[in-house]
């Protein structure tokens, strides 16, 4: 009886779930807290569940995030108003994060939309190239990058470096949304710039602060999403300033013929 007791005692309904919950989202002592001792007033174990599925929200999302991007700019065969500096500065950060993080081991959820949003940011480059007019400068911009990713990532690169990199990020993110947002300036437009692409990476990079805080402790992550937040929260402001703007309103309109 004493036995039975012990074990209704230590079960719960969420028994069934336990090893996604212990596998994603919390640790076993977490587990404990939350579903076996109904303590959902937990600090410490609501931080981590919040900073875990936040993580795999991001991730997620990541996924299709600069997807609307890519359509837009495959549908119009234009990349008018998207300016290849700044893909390659976001690209370096974007790289710089995920081969850091991968060499310091932290969670895959602390870190994983880099990958995707990698992926997709290698694919806008080489469309903003191809559209121009660059198609083989282009597939060599492809060739380059990913020899220099399967580069860093080999053991033998010294922490140093890749630490290095890591802080570069800081002025590559801001000169970079910096340049992209004086040719918005400069075109009294953002051109092919995808809205809900801007808006969904200043969120993602803003619930990024403190998931990196939460699951790394790493002040160098974290300060880099608290400016890489800021400058896409410029951008995002920019997208709403020129809502009603278009390039074909910009252009001037040619001069009839006497």
């Amino acid at each position: 009886m004493a036995e039975n007791a012990a074990l209704d005692q230590g079960s719960s309904f969420f028994d069934p779930f336990k090893g996604l919950l212990l596998t994603y989202f919390m640790p076993e002592s977490c587990y404990d807290e939350l579903f076996v001792n109904f303590n959902f007033l937990d600090v410490p174990c609501l931080k981590i569940v919040l900073s875990k599925g936040l993580g795999i929200g991001i991730i997620l999302g990541s996924v299709m995030v600069k997807l609307p991007q890519i359509l837009k700019l495959m549908g119009s065969k234009s990349a008018e108003g998207l300016s290849f500096k700044s893909v390659l500065l976001e690209l370096l950060a974007i790289t710089g994060t995920m081969i850091y993080s991968i060499t310091n081991k932290f969670p895959f959820s602390a870190w994983g939309e880099a990958l995707f949003l990698m992926l997709q940011t290698v694919i806008i480059g080489f469309l903003i190239q191809h559209y121009g007019g660059r198609t083989s400068r282009g597939l060599l911009f492809l060739v380059v990058y990913f020899s220099l990713v399967v580069l860093l990532l080999c053991p033998v690169t010294p922490m140093s470096v890749v630490t290095t990199m890591q802080a570069s990020n800081m002025p590559a993110i801001i000169i970079g949304r910096l340049i992209q947002a004086a040719t918005n300036f400069s075109n009294g437009h953002t051109g092919q710039l995808s809205a809900v692409s801007v808006f969904l990476l200043f969120a993602g990079s803003l619930a990024r602060i403190f998931t990196s805080l939460q699951e790394t402790g790493d002040l160098l992550m974290a300060l880099t999403y608290v400016i890489s937040s800021a400058c896409n929260g410029i951008i995002a402001l920019q997208v709403l300033f020129y809502w009603n703007s278009c390039p074909e309103r910009k252009k001037k309109p040619k001069k009839k013929r006497e």
